[in-house]
């Protein structure tokens, strides 16, 4: 991520989206998304190298690893030798989350289990600090939108922190409040969207 800062602007039209099967520097591309994705976490230290590892597997790489048919790569465009940097990422997954052992360890899907059948497919999406508020995550978003309702299915959804700022741009995107639980003492919130 630190070459795009020291690249200078970009505007959106020199950011293109690109499946990870398309990435051509898949370890530089991990390294940014990686950055990226500890910087826009809520969880800022943890208790040692494997805790923070675990982490990481938990909310990124299961989604990369189980379904990257489903992950989206934003990516600047530095010059047409050299792949640019990652501006951000959507990690998204077309399956039920109760249909497979990949999400057993992830308790709110239990909790909002009556809204799965509805909505099934899940993301999770990342912005670098410096490409937010410009549009870029609604093209993510609208991307995978895409290829959820091409799979024949009628919904998505995403849960989050109920009192996150990821909240106000999901419903930009057409999600809508479903439902609310407690988690570990945290509110958290069912947000979806009907295709």
């Amino acid at each position: 991520m630190a070459l795009c800062l020291r690249a200078g602007f970009f505007g959106m039209s020199d950011i293109s989206l690109r499946a990870w099967s398309a990435v051509i520097d898949k370890a530089r591309a991990r390294d940014d998304i990686d950055e990226i994705f500890f910087e826009a976490s809520a969880v800022k230290s943890f208790a040692d190298a494997y805790a923070r590892s675990a982490f990481h597997e938990r909310w990124l790489g299961r989604y990369l690893t189980n379904f990257p048919q489903n992950f989206t790569v934003a990516l600047t465009h530095e010059d047409d030798r050299e792949q640019g940097c990652v501006a951000g990422y959507l990690a998204g997954c077309l399956k039920d989350p109760r249909g497979t052992d990949v999400f057993s360890d992830i308790a709110h899907f239990a909790l909002f289990e009556s809204y799965l059948d509805r909505y099934r497919a899940h993301l999770h999406i990342n912005l670098a600090p410096q490409f937010r508020g410009a549009g870029l995550g609604v093209r993510l978003m609208e991307a995978f939108l895409k290829d959820v309702s091409a799979a024949g299915l009628h919904g998505a959804h995403v849960v989050t922190g109920a009192k996150s700022r990821n909240v106000s741009f999901y419903q930009r995107c057409g999600f809508q409040k479903l439902d609310t639980a407690m988690r570990n003492g945290i509110e958290i919130v069912f947000l979806g969207v009907r295709l």
